[in-house]
């Protein structure tokens, strides 16, 4: 990025966040901070600017409506936002299709909330399960419950949670993998659609999920093992959808 480009950023932001005709100097980090979120990053805030950081998502959320996406462990979520959560699948899922089960799936990892004005409008989870490559045991993040409110649809929210949820994966697993109906939402953000047979394994059996067929897509991480995207590939058992 060219100094002039950089310098007009800096100077727009400040005005942005201009409060009762007062102007801020921002800190080198909050200016990268808000670098990240315009180019869909997931923001880095340095040990001790915590209140910085509060004092910055609240000047973006009132002036510019630019979420903040939060991660959090299962056990770190407070009752009112696991209430939010259900909410929000409600919403996505008008049907009933995402069940209590659908929502078990959904636990016992790391979640991503992107909040605005306090509100949740977009949610994803990963969760550790292991996935065989033919006979390879694959130590894999799987995404889960994937969504965003109907009114806040279209704006970017979701691609915004995912590339955090990829860069989690690719730091954290051998592979990343999901169960989808939307690829191409996925395969512009760097997901590849599995295309080999699949099956869940049962005991010492391995029985087919001819219904998954073409469904499963997975990311490739710098641990990844070589992969054949036509080969075979086996998930562990889980009670409700397997995939």
């Amino acid at each position: 990025m060219t100094p002039d480009v950089e310098g007009d950023f800096v100077t727009a932001a400040q005005r942005v966040l201009a409060d009762d005709g007062r102007a801020y100097a921002l800190q080198p980090w909050q200016i990268a901070y808000l670098f990240a979120l315009v180019e869909g990053r997931p923001p880095i805030v340095p040990p001790g600017c915590g209140v910085g950081k509060g004092w910055l998502d609240a000047r973006l959320q009132e002036r510019i409506g630019v979420p903040v996406v939060r991660m959090l462990s299962t056990s770190h979520l407070a009752a009112s936002e696991v209430e939010a959560l259900r909410a929000l699948f409600a919403a996505a899922w008008p049907d009933g299709q995402f069940t209590d089960i659908d929502f078990m799936h959904a636990t016992g990892g790391m979640h991503w909330l992107s909040q605005l004005d306090g509100r949740v409008v977009s949610h994803a989870s990963v969760v550790e399960r292991t996935l065989y490559l033919d006979q390879h045991a694959t130590r894999t993040g799987y995404v889960e419950a994937v969504a965003t409110a109907p009114s806040a649809q279209g704006r970017g929210y979701g691609s915004t949670v995912m590339r955090s949820v990829a860069e989690y994966i690719r730091s954290t697993f051998e592979l990343g993998a999901l169960s989808t109906g939307r690829h191409s939402f996925y395969e512009r953000l760097g997901w590849s659609r599995w295309r080999g047979p699949t099956s869940v394994l049962a005991g010492e059996r391995r029985i087919q999920t001819d219904e998954d067929h073409g469904g499963i897509l997975v990311l490739v991480t710098p641990t990844s093992p070589a992969l054949d995207l036509d080969g075979p590939i086996t998930c562990d058992w889980r009670d409700g959808d397997v995939w």
